[in-house]
C-alpha cells in the first residue's frame, strides 16, 4: 500500500474521505490513460523501426499476442500533441462596443468545442475557459490550448514574440499580417485585400510558457476564419502533425479557403514548413 493510500484510509472525516477518493480515482484514472497511451507509443515506435511483434515481446518479456493487443487498443500516442492526462481550451471574449457588453465570437465557440471533441477523442479531460476582454490570463499552467490572438492579449502578444521564425505584424496600410523571417514572405488574408475573397491565414504553435516550466499550444487566425481552418487541420492530420514535431516547440502556418456565408473551412493547407524551433534558434 503507497503512503498516499494509507494517508487517505485512514481519514476519518466520511466527507473528507469521499472527496479525497473521489480526486484520487480521477488522478489515478488519468495516469492510467496516460501510460496506456506512452506503452503504445514505444511499440509503435519499435515496430516502425524495423522489428517485429515477435522481437520486441521476446525483448520486453511479454506474449506477442499482448504485444499486437498493445499496438491496436488504447489511446492513440498523438493525442500527447495537445497534452497530457488534462487539457484546459481557452477561447476569447470580445467587447461589443456599441451595446456595451461582453460577447463571444460565434467562429470562436466553434473552434473552441471542435477542440474539446478532439481532445476527448483521445481520452483527455477537458475543461474550457474564456480568455476576459482584458486579455489577461495564466499561462503557466500544463495542457494550455489558447485561442487566440496577439491584439487581445498581452501576455498571448509576448508570447507570439517568442516564435523565432514566424512574426505578427501590422502592415502599412493597417491590417495584421503574420512574416516568414525565414522566406520574407508576408502572409496577408483575402479580407484585407483588393479584391476582398473568402481566405484566411490561421498560425498554430507550441511555444513556451512564461515561466520556462513548459509550453502551450497556441492557435491564431488574422480573422476567425483563420482558426477555425487550424482546428479543421489538427482534426484531420493531427497523427501526421506528431509524428513530425512530437511535444517539441514549432510553429507553422495555414491557408484556409472558406464558406463567405457560414465561415466553414473548405481545405485547409499548410503555407510552410512545420519550424522546430530548436533547429531554427540553433543555427
Amino acid at each position: 500500500m503507497s503512503d498516499e493510500l494509507r494517508r487517505i484510509v485512514a481519514i476519518d472525516d466520511p466527507y473528507l474521505l469521499l472527496r479525497e477518493v473521489t480526486t484520487r480515482l480521477a488522478d489515478a484514472q488519468q495516469e492510467v490513460t496516460e501510460l496506456a497511451r506512452l506503452r503504445r507509443r514505444v511499440v509503435q515506435d519499435l515496430h516502425a523501426q524495423g522489428l517485429s511483434y515477435a522481437q520486441i515481446a521476446a525483448k520486453a518479456g511479454l506474449s506477442r499476442g499482448r504485444i499486437h493487443q498493445i499496438r491496436h487498443t488504447g489511446p492513440a500516442p498523438e493525442g500527447a500533441f495537445l497534452g497530457r492526462g488534462s487539457v484546459t481550451v481557452a477561447t476569447p471574449l470580445r467587447r461589443d462596443d456599441e451595446r456595451g457588453r461582453t460577447v463571444v465570437a460565434v467562429d470562436d465557440v466553434s473552434s473552441g468545442k471542435r477542440l474539446e471533441e478532439l481532445a476527448r477523442s483521445y481520452g483527455l479531460d477537458v475543461t474550457s475557459e474564456h480568455v476576459p476582454v482584458t486579455g489577461t490570463i495564466d499561462l503557466d499552467r500544463d495542457g494550455l490550448v489558447v485561442v487566440c490572438g496577439p491584439r487581445m492579449s498581452q501576455e498571448m502578444w509576448d508570447t507570439y514574440a517568442q516564435d523565432p521564425v514566424l512574426a505578427w505584424e501590422r502592415a502599412e496600410d493597417g491590417p495584421w499580417t503574420v512574416v516568414d523571417r525565414k522566406t520574407g514572405l508576408v502572409h496577408r488574408s483575402g479580407q484585407d485585400s483588393a479584391p476582398a475573397r473568402p481566405y484566411d491565414v490561421g498560425y498554430l504553435g507550441r511555444l513556451p510558457r512564461p515561466d520556462g516550466q513548459g509550453t502551450l499550444l497556441a492557435i491564431a487566425g488574422i480573422h476567425t476564419q483563420g482558426s477555425l481552418g487550424v482546428v479543421q487541420l489538427l482534426t484531420n492530420d493531427l497523427n501526421t502533425l506528431w509524428g513530425q514535431v512530437g511535444d517539441q516547440r514549432f510553429s507553422t502556418l495555414v491557408g484556409v479557403e472558406y464558406d463567405p456565408d457560414t465561415s466553414e473551412p473548405l481545405s485547409a493547407e499548410l503555407l510552410c514548413p512545420l519550424y522546430r524551433h530548436d533547429e531554427e534558434t540553433s543555427v
